[in-house]
């Protein structure tokens, strides 16, 4: 079973084969269809054979907390036990599917010396991105709207994801002081060419039709037949993702990128992101800049300068070992990552950036180091190191749940 699940999850792009088989009915209905968790953050829809999780944080633009993780994950885990559950969703309430970690709260939890609070959000959300990207049931995320950090973590591990012409995707953690994480080294890796080093240290958004393009979404539909998709879904009563694949692509629609986009630069993004230094990209663009005077290059160097140098040297360095690395290797070391970007060994970077972006709103962050010649190799090499003898690796079950490159 195993084997099968890796083909039909290696590219978004190969053809979905039968790896379940036949069809189950529960014999006892849910009760009125939905069943909420204490604090109403994340609700479960559900019917004879199927369930839906929704991210119900809708004022927050569904940003992650610790605890809607944790029920993700158990709520993930007892439908995979369930033989009666062929299938399940996951989708966002309100404008959003997902902003990504609630960041504000963990700058708060860093400033009040909750840094313990920190660490487990990153253990529970990891752990909760390996059961998605191992899953053996379908899975469908419905990514409409605002799709980013580690809203897409949790989505884009799955077996089909379904964007709209409001969705906007994006890994702007270098913006912040962070690196991307939950799971992005993995996943931006392996787009085409060096797509993967742009879309990490530039921030720059996609829509819907260039998720389809990249191979990050699967199938495409306007928001006005989502509701017919999930109508749709909650009839079925299979397990078997041909069917599924079907009744998605029942409803979608073609989407191409328009020509400002930029798949329609990926020799340029290849020629100018392919370098080894962060140094050299820059140097590279500008060259670049200079010879066509493209605008697209110099709004690219922009949003570089913008950035953490820090945070652009070390996110550098995760997409290149991301490419050579399954998921479990690259949640474990952005594990380590994190746990060093939160902690005094390394300038905090993270909460300068939280505070200038999201708190106070002065876009005026303070890096340390301030420009990128002023960050030592040695600091990058921390950020790669393995935690501290009492600090823990991020554990996650390899053995019983099988990684994938």
């Amino acid at each position: 079973m195993q084997s099968c699940k890796y083909l039909l999850r290696r590219r978004s792009s190969l053809p979905i084969n039968h790896f379940f088989s036949g069809c189950r009915n529960l014999s006892i209905p849910l009760k009125n269809g939905i069943i909420n968790d204490p604090q109403n953050q994340v609700l479960v829809e559900g019917n004879t054979s199927s369930r839906t999780a929704i991210l119900n944080r809708p004022t927050s633009l569904n940003a992650l907390n610790t605890q809607m993780c944790a029920r993700l994950k158990k709520l993930y885990e007892s439908w995979e036990d369930n033989p009666d559950i062929g299938f399940v969703a996951l989708k966002g309430s309100g404008r959003a599917f997902c902003a990504g970690g609630d960041v504000v709260a963990l700058y708060q939890s860093i400033l009040n010396g909750k840094v313990e609070d920190c660490k487990e959000f990153f253990r529970t959300i990891y752990s909760l991105i390996y059961v998605v990207g191992t899953y053996l049931k379908p899975h469908v995320s419905i990514l409409n709207g605002v799709t980013m950090g580690g809203g897409a973590g949790i989505a884009i591990p799955g077996m089909f994801r379904v964007v709209t012409e409001k969705t906007v995707f994006a890994t702007p953690e270098t913006h912040i002081g962070f690196h991307p994480d939950a799971g992005a080294s993995f996943y931006l890796s392996h787009l085409p060419g060096h797509l993967g080093e742009y879309l990490a240290l530039t921030g720059e958004k996609l829509n819907g039709a260039e998720m389809i393009a990249t191979g990050l979404a699967t199938h495409y539909c306007h928001t006005e037949k989502l509701t017919w998709i999930e109508e749709h879904l909650g009839k079925l009563v299979t397990d078997d993702p041909s069917v599924i694949e079907s009744s998605l692509e029942k409803y979608g629609d073609l989407a191409y990128p328009d020509n400002s986009s930029v798949i329609h630069r990926i020799d340029i993004v290849d020629k100018c992101f392919c370098h080894d230094t962060v140094e050299e990209i820059i140097y590279a663009l500008e060259d670049e800049a200079t010879a066509s005077q493209d605008r697209w290059c110099i709004s690219t160097i922009g949003k570089l300068k913008e950035a953490s140098p820090l945070g652009l040297k070390v996110s550098l360095r995760s997409i290149r070992e991301g490419r050579f690395q399954s998921l479990d290797q690259c949640l474990i070391r952005e594990y380590r990552m994190s746990l060093h970007g939160i902690s005094k060994q390394l300038p905090n970077n993270f909460c300068e950036g939280v505070r200038a972006r999201l708190v106070d709103k002065d876009c005026d962050p303070k890096w340390d180091p301030p420009c990128l010649d002023q960050v030592p190799e040695e600091m990058v090499d921390l950020y790669f190191s393995p935690p501290s003898d009492y600090e823990p690796e991020l554990e996650l079950p390899t053995k019983v749940r099988e990684a994938f490159f």
